[in-house]
């Protein structure tokens, strides 16, 4: 498969390709700044590279990245850092999400593209009636308000859901929700749900990063998995011994 990686260098990034590159996928991937990939990427024949900021890509380019794809997957996110948070620009995920779509679209594919974008349990999907407390929905508009980057995540993914809906023939979706994040160095066992089982304020759960990216990538190469979780917001959790 041809597979487009967004937001490849960050810290579950890196982790999918790995995976992909493992399975003998042929990747692109945008990055910033190339030279701090590892050396073994530089000069992988699985691997093209262009460097850029991927929202500073013309309209022309994004179509062109984007051909020939069978599958594209987003691990945007802003650095957490004080400009990373507050600075520009604050729709990065968003505005990412939808211009990728777009250049999709465009290229016209005759099976429809697969778009994998990472997202956050703390995000509900509101094509289900997801209980959430009084206290936990005053929290996340306080996040949603004070922190740009959890609205980018939510209107990113409504996006999808809203825009792109169940009916394009260009483009499926699948929005993959962890908990909070931890560094694992293998693919350990994990559980996959519709709606998260927890509160994600008040009892979240672990899901490591290496978890998500093979979780991402069997959605990606695995057509009896995609089917059962396209168009959906499933919510990954690390298994509980």
């Amino acid at each position: 498969m041809s597979i487009l990686v967004v937001g490849a260098s960050g810290a579950t990034g890196k982790l999918l390709v790995e995976q992909l590159l493992s399975e003998g996928h042929q990747l692109k991937i945008v990055v910033r700044t190339p030279e701090k990939l590892p050396d073994s990427w530089k000069s992988n024949t699985q691997l093209s590279i262009t460097k850029a900021n991927i929202l500073d890509l013309s309209n022309k380019e994004m179509v062109a990245l984007t051909a020939n794809c069978h599958a594209v997957a987003s691990c945007l996110g802003h650095n957490m850092s004080l400009s990373g948070i507050f600075g520009h620009p604050r729709k990065l995920v968003t505005e990412a999400t939808k211009r990728l779509c777009t250049a999709i679209k465009v290229n016209k594919p005759e099976q429809p593209i697969k778009f994998v974008l990472m997202n956050t349990t703390g995000n509900r999907n509101r094509d289900l009636d997801e209980p959430i407390s009084f206290a936990q929905n005053c929290i996340v508009g306080l996040i949603r308000f004070l922190v740009p980057p959890h609205a980018d995540n939510e209107a990113a993914a409504e996006y999808l859901r809203a825009v792109i809906d169940q009916n394009s023939p260009f483009v499926e979706w699948a929005a993959v929700r962890p908990d909070s994040l931890i560094d694992k160095h293998e693919v350990s066992p994990y559980e996959i749900y519709p709606s998260p089982t927890r509160s994600a304020i008040f009892d979240s759960g672990k899901t490591s990063r290496i978890n998500v990216g093979h979780f991402m990538a069997s959605l990606i190469t695995d057509n009896t998995l995609w089917n059962k979780w396209k168009g959906q917001m499933p919510v990954i959790y690390n298994k509980e011994s």
